[in-house]
């Protein structure tokens, strides 16, 4: 006979579960004291958002769920902004809940929710667990929900009673992630189908990719001589300096890129499902019937046709395709490999920084900076807004899981996705990339890095303003602004009293040797850069975007 809250714990041990990731509440004391005794690792968080972006990194770094443990009402309210990044991104996570008394509930009790209704629409699966011996079916079950077919959160409450209670249940066992696979008649019709195309097209996007899958990605590109796009904020899933990389498929995208992808006659598409952002608000790809033949590849087969009709569905993860296509190999010397290698030469134009703007700092020498001395395997996360435009163009990434942005657009992700990512890798460099807007949303999550003596580097580009929105307020309702301006503090110093090093550059002779001194302090740092609000793009300045000119 054991407690609730043990057979929560028993159930992740037996699950692989290594660390979580924690606001506490006393709605789960029972879970709290279960994890005393365990091996897992249990890293406190300052907020519940933070703590379930951390889980999401976790999640989109390893393939596996990230767990997430907080306590009712505003704490679960708190996590939400977490499990919508998680659902948008297909990430998988567990959020665990601790809920009022069963005795107590359908009385809007003290910090009650109704949790299957509040997170039904942007989780995966919610479920409430009101029998104890239960707990193993449910949890095994969670991790085989979170990660098959198209992976996301899964969100599991907790009744305080129910945790405290004595039940005799079964062991948990290890869940068992579900796997599809392409069948050789739709392998043949797609090579049929390649060999037909004059003007061929890969994009890739999504989860269900590791290591080894990209590299078999790599050899695909190389035996057909495919250009090879990634979607947005998916970029660490092609090499970009090998010869087939044309681009990233996402916000002010190459226009020549998003010209060949409109006049290819085959896109293929795999793993991602091409949403608003990566398609141009549904223009490169038209929605439901695209001028292109596609063929859609997806672990899920309730996203093939859901959005757009495929010539051919191939409901397989992206690791699996791949490794299947990859015996298959392309001709000797296509029709389209000199349009391949246009368009990486047009990818290395359109990613190499300027060296001139605004103000006196500029962030292109900062990029190029950054990208002689950052190594491969670097990881590099951030959250929402003008800033990320210089890591997602110019950055210019080689590896896979290395890099934990929210496609979702979410701010705030960047700081605790950093903290998440260097305890999961301490041996690697983490950068975090914030605007001063991006970085109040949940820069508290600094403390956890100092707690846990995480030495990541949190880069805070401060231009005084919410700069995405005061962007589209000037083009659109020119010198007329409101709600846009913020009062910051001072970033070096704030890193200095949570008990980290601190940093600021105010010319770009500064950022060397300030990014410098922060590798060699051995902790959590912040190198704040006060970049001039007219450098809003890397190509058009606050006023030409207000003059329209």
């Amino acid at each position: 006979m054991k407690t609730g809250g043990q057979l929560i714990v028993d159930a992740l041990e037996a699950n692989g579960t290594d660390r979580i990731y924690c606001v506490p509440g006393e709605s789960y004391l029972a879970v709290l004291d279960a994890l005393h005794d365990s091996p897992i690792r249990t890293i406190v968080c300052r907020q519940e958002g933070g703590a379930a972006m951390m889980a999401d990194c976790h999640g989109r770094l390893t393939g596996k769920p990230g767990i997430c443990f907080v306590t009712r009402g505003p704490g679960a309210t708190n996590a939400s902004a977490g499990i919508h990044i998680a659902m948008q991104d297909s990430v998988p996570v567990i959020l665990f809940i601790g809920q009022v008394a069963s005795h107590a509930k359908e009385r809007e009790a003290f910090q009650e929710v109704d949790y299957v209704r509040f997170f039904g629409d942007i989780a995966k699966w919610v479920v409430e667990i009101d029998d104890a011996s239960r707990i193993p079916e449910f949890v095994t079950r969670a991790f085989a929900v979170a990660t098959s077919g198209r992976p996301g959160p899964v969100v599991i409450s907790l009744p305080e009673d129910m945790l405290t209670s004595l039940a005799d249940a079964p062991e948990a066992l290890h869940y068992t992630r579900v796997e599809t696979s392409p069948g050789e008649a739709e392998l043949d019709r797609l090579e049929a189908l390649l060999n037909a195309a004059k003007r061929p097209v890969a994009i890739l996007g999504g989860t269900r990719w590791d290591a080894n899958a990209v590299q078999e990605m790599q050899r695909i590109a190389e035996s057909w001589s495919l250009p090879v796009g990634c979607s947005f904020r998916r970029q660490m899933l092609f090499d970009h300096l090998h010869p087939n990389y044309a681009g990233d498929v996402g916000i002010g995208i190459n226009p020549k890129l998003a010209t060949a992808i409109k006049q290819a006659d085959l896109v293929l598409l795999i793993g991602g499902r091409m949403g608003e952002m990566p398609s141009s608000d549904y223009t490169l790809l038209k929605s439901p019937y695209p001028d292109q033949t596609l063929v859609h590849v997806h672990a899920d087969a309730g996203e093939l046709g859901r959005v757009y009709r495929p010539t051919l569905a191939i409901n397989a993860s992206p690791a699996a395709f791949v490794r299947a296509f990859a015996r298959r190999k392309g001709p000797a010397a296509p029709n389209w490999a000199d349009e391949t290698q246009r368009l990486h030469a047009a990818y290395l134009d359109w990613s190499t920084p300027p060296e001139t703007g605004p103000g006196p700092v500029q962030m292109g020498p900062i990029m190029n900076y950054l990208e002689t001395v950052l190594p491969d395997d670097a990881i590099l996360t951030n959250g929402a807004g003008n800033y990320a435009t210089w890591v997602h163009r110019f950055h210019r990434s080689r590896r896979f899981a290395t890099q934990a942005a929210p496609t979702s657009g979410s701010m705030g992700y960047g700081t605790p996705a950093a903290v998440a990512a260097k305890d999961l890798f301490p041996e690697r460099d983490v950068i975090a990339f914030a605007g001063d807007g991006c970085f109040l949303m949940n820069g508290q999550e600094f403390a956890t890095a100092v707690q846990y003596d995480l030495p990541i580097i949190v880069i805070v580009v401060n231009n005084g303003i919410y700069g995405t929105i005061r962007m589209h307020q000037e083009r659109e309702y020119p010198g007329r602004v409101v709600a846009t301006d913020l009062r910051n503090p001072d970033f070096a110093a704030l890193a200095r009293a949570y008990g980290g090093h601190g940093e600021t550059v105010e010319k770009t002779a500064d950022f060397a040797p300030a990014f410098e001194r922060a590798r060699a302090s051995g902790k959590p740092s912040i190198v704040e850069i006060r970049l001039d609000p007219e450098a809003i793009t890397p190509t058009r300045t606050m006023t030409q975007i207000r003059d329209r000119s």
